[in-house]
């Protein structure tokens, strides 16, 4: 259980940190300028390791009684802090460092820019959103349940995340994704999937990629998911389905032109409406959705190749964790 605060007691951060994405020194410098103009409480400081990336820390922070907590460091320090802070009411403020940030880009919060982070810990507003879970089956039988915050995917998706070089995502950030796939898109099969969505009958059907998202911006302002609020209790699924060259033109027209274009008006919307061509890209919404496979596939978390499956479920659990965001980020989702 978390520590009771009392009326009178100083605000204290906690500040859960990877040592391999953040400047300590520097982060450090940052909070104790915060600390002595708030008039906060010295602050806890948590790092996290490999055989705690962050939920650990994350429960620990919430026991200690803090009146918010600071997540720095890339997606997986991230999703690890948000599963630990799930439905216990405190605050996490993003410090994002890394590739992708893709959270805090679908926020709005500023990437790689300390001063403004840690000013969010004093002056921001909190926002509630939701947290996806899922429930994965590995090929042995056993289960696991983790968190996400962005989206999880499988097929060609969880293929390019395994695949990324990690030296080379070092060097040359997200882009590492474009020369992974590269070299393994033609030799990614079709996934054929059996799915229900809401407790529908189950259906099955043959994808090369397919995502469930709470939130649907990539990088580079990439929109896959364009319907997708982080705040609207339901998760987003595309499913990809191109069977040759020239659907994955359709594709790559359906997210540069369509989604990154025409569904930001209501005239473009209603050119799509009008379009009857069977599309390589399709849409569902709900609130849980249950995934099984024929033979064992790649699963990537957030940006974390997972390893391979044979079954998921999925569930949406709505307003779980709040989010303090700049201000005036909150107002421009009521």
């Amino acid at each position: 259980m978390p520590t009771p605060k009392r009326a009178d007691q100083p605000h204290r951060v906690a500040v859960i940190y990877n040592p391999i994405k953040v400047d300590v020194k520097a982060l450090r410098t940052e909070i104790e300028a915060v600390e002595e103009e708030a008039g906060w409480a010295e602050s806890l400081w948590l790092e996290t390791s490999v055989d705690d990336p962050g939920q650990g820390c994350a429960r620990r922070a919430v026991e200690a009684g803090v009146s918010s907590v600071l997540a720095a460091g890339g997606d997986g320090t991230v999703r690890a802090v948000a599963e630990g802070m799930a439905n216990t009411g405190v605050p996490v403020v993003l410090l994002p460092a890394g590739t992708g940030n893709l959270l805090a880009r679908n926020l709005g919060v500023s990437i790689n820019r300390m001063p403004e982070a840690v000013a969010t810990a004093m002056r921001g507003e909190d926002l509630a959103i939701d947290v996806g879970e899922a429930e994965i089956t590995r090929p042995d039988g056993s289960t696991e349940t983790h968190a996400f915050v962005v989206m999880v995917g499988i097929g060609l998706d969880a293929k390019m995340v395994s695949a990324t070089k990690p030296e080379l995502k070092k060097r040359v950030g997200w882009l590492a994704y474009v020369e992974a796939i590269a070299r393994i898109a033609r030799d990614v099969d079709a996934v054929r999937l059996h799915y229900t969505l809401d407790g529908s009958a189950q259906r099955t059907t043959n994808v090369h990629t397919l995502l469930i998202g709470n939130c649907g911006a990539l990088p580079g302002g990439v929109l896959i998911l364009p319907d997708a609020r982080i705040d609207d209790g339901l998760l987003d699924v595309v499913a990809m389905r191109p069977r040759n060259l020239w659907g994955w033109m359709r594709v790559s027209y359906a997210v540069v032109w369509e989604n990154g274009v025409l569904q930001r008006s209501k005239v473009g919307r209603r050119i799509m409406a009008a379009d009857k061509r069977v599309r390589a890209l399709r849409y569902f919404q709900g609130r849980r959705m249950t995934l099984a496979f024929d033979r064992p596939e790649e699963f990537e978390i957030d940006g974390d190749s997972m390893g391979t499956v044979t079954a998921i479920s999925v569930r949406v659990l709505p307003a779980a964790l709040i989010v303090r965001v700049p201000p005036g980020e909150a107002d421009e989702r009521v």
